[in-house]
């Protein structure tokens, strides 16, 4: 199990650890089943994206009204990977960026020969600034990791985007560069909710397909849609990296 820390009823935004509890099940002897922890895991410090949740953060064009970052917690489920011997562990929370918007911290995490787990890579993707929230992190058989997350500030309607990286690539980095899944056009006026929490999950028929659902408003709708949609992180040509297209399976309409 695993946390990030702070805590907002505190007033404690910021933190340079993520904590994990071991859990041990033994059906036998029910006695000898046990948690154990928090182990704290130095990383980069961090400070909570709009000082954690139900708080008016992201700006959107056109009203006072801004919505909410969910950034007091990490997001979505702890992902589990096994590539042969090697245990990956993932993370993916939103933190505030030193442009004055927020990013997408990430963390891959190894097991190491007690099972404790250590910082293999981590990074924050936040490029030009704006806002970045709410993401969803999964990771496919090759070892790459897609991220999908709400983006949005001033000048930009609230929408869902995705980024990734292949398992050879530097250490750190999203290599794969920005994609769009589908652009807001209208701006959330009648609550500072935003979805609340999303989810990126790995097609089980191929193991490589990133599957991602997130909301957005079409023009003039007061009410939000829901886009779920489809990409996978391929090898770009050598001479030139792109992100690998996304391809928007369905436009669920309203929730």
């Amino acid at each position: 199990m695993v946390a990030n820390g702070g805590t907002q009823l505190q007033n404690k935004f910021e933190d340079d650890g993520i904590y994990f509890w071991t859990f041990h099940v033994d059906w036998k002897d029910t006695t000898r089943t046990k948690i154990e922890g928090p182990f704290k895991v130095n990383v980069a410090p961090y400070h909570y994206a709009g000082d954690g949740q139900l708080k008016k953060s992201v700006p959107q064009p056109g009203t006072d009204m801004s919505l909410d970052t969910q950034g007091d917690k990490l997001l979505g489920r702890l992902v589990y990977r096994r590539n042969g011997r090697q245990e990956s562990l993932a993370v993916v929370h939103s933190v505030k960026t030193t442009s004055g918007g927020s990013g997408v911290r990430w963390y891959e995490f190894r097991l190491g020969r007690h099972r404790r787990p250590a910082v293999y890579q981590q990074g924050t993707y936040a490029p030009g600034g704006d806002f970045r929230w709410l993401p969803g992190l999964a990771i496919d058989k090759s070892g790459n990791i897609g991220i999908g997350y709400s983006f949005g500030g001033e000048k930009q309607f609230a929408g869902q985007r995705f980024t990734g990286r292949l398992a050879g690539d530097s250490l750190g980095i999203m290599s794969f560069g920005e994609g769009i899944l589908a652009e807001g056009q209208a701006a959330q006026t009648n609550t500072l909710r935003w979805e609340d929490y999303t989810y990126t999950a790995l097609d089980p028929s191929d193991d490589e397909t990133f599957w991602y659902v997130g909301d957005y408003l079409k023009q003039g709708a007061k009410n939000y849609s829901t886009k779920i949609g489809a990409f996978k992180l391929n090898p770009p040509a050598a001479d030139k990296k792109e992100p690998a297209a996304g391809r928007n399976k369905t436009d669920a309409g309203k929730k």
